[in-house]
Order: structure tokens, then sequence, then C-alpha cells
């Protein structure tokens, strides 16, 4: 298998290794975006909320995501930052019915965009405002202004309403992301 990869990485067909953070305040629905971005086959059937982390694995055309996905209960957010180096790319994932804690997910987002580990580096950040089925939620441009992303001038960022459930909105922001990934790889 090892002289199948060498060669498939020779002749540019072995698909490019990705680190991707998936972080969001619990519940938002970061779990079941991953999941339906996996193959059918692949998928799980019962999401329980994830404790501390799980990593999974889907493919694109052209690329090979390994997601860091991140429990985001109050006291395991501390775990974030030891994953931000390795990170070369961020789904931040919004419940967008939510409005009570979108001031606790603004404050999580400037906390990350300070951190040492991710300040000065130009890593691309896709934003899910999530749940865009329930009857409470608010527009994706409305999440954008309450995150104020607009301040968000020294990385590459974009933001879907998606329906995890559904998978509405999900293949929009994979295929920003893999654009901005690959623009960075050249």
């Amino acid at each position: 298998m090892g002289l199948f990869d060498k060669l498939a990485g020779w002749l540019g067909l072995k698909k490019k290794e990705v680190h991707v953070l998936c972080i969001g305040l619990d519940n938002s629905g970061k779990t079941t975006i991953i999941n339906k971005l996996k193959p059918s086959n692949a998928q799980t059937q019962d999401i329980v909320p994830t404790i501390g982390f799980s990593i999974e694995k889907f493919k694109t055309s052209s690329l090979s995501f390994t997601v860091f996905d991140m429990s985001g209960q109050g006291r395991y957010r501390n775990l974030w930052e030891h994953y931000y180096k390795e990170g070369q790319a961020i789904i931040f994932v919004i419940d967008s019915s939510d409005k009570l804690r979108m001031v606790v997910a603004k404050e999580e987002l400037d906390t990350l965009l300070n951190h040492p580990d991710i300040k000065h580096r130009r890593l691309p950040i896709l934003f899910f405002a999530n749940k865009m089925d329930l009857r409470d939620a608010i527009s994706s441009v409305k999440v954008s202004q309450l995150l104020s992303l607009e301040n968000i001038k020294d990385k590459p960022w974009h933001i879907c309403a998606s329906d995890a459930l559904k998978g509405e909105g999900l293949q929009e922001g994979v295929d920003w992301l893999q654009d901005q990934i690959q623009a960075m790889k050249t």
C-alpha cells in the first residue's frame, strides 16, 4: 500500500489531507453537519452530544478532510485551543434559532480570532448559520451582523445558511472551503 500511495502522490492522484476544526456552542449542529458530509453508508443514525472531541473523515473531489469535531459544552471549550496549531481551516457552527446565546457565540469567536495560534494565520473560516428550518431562525445576514463578521479583515470567511438534518447549504460551504484551501496551496 505504501508504494501505491507514493505512486499516486507522484502522479497527483492522491488527495491532499486537510485538518479542519469544527467548533461552535453545544447543540449548534456540528456533529450532524459532519455526519451529513460523510458518504451515506458511513453516516451515523443516532447523533449524541460530543464529549471532548471526535475525529471524522470525509472526502471531496480533490481533498481528504480530517475534521476535529470539538464539543461546544462550556466545560470543554478550553480544549479547542490545543488544536489550533494543527488546523488548516475552521468550520464555526451557529444555531441561528438560539438568539439568547448569540452573544456567547460571538465571545467564543472573538477569543478564537485573538488566540496567538490563530491571530496571525490566514486560515479560512466557514460559518454555518445552522437550523434554518426552525421557525425562530434568523437569517445568515443577521447572524453575520450579530457576530460582527464584517470586522474579520485578515482571513477569508464565508457564511452559509444551513439545515444539517436535510443537508441543505452544506455542499455550498464545503465547496467554498475547498476552493480557499486549494488557493492557499498555490
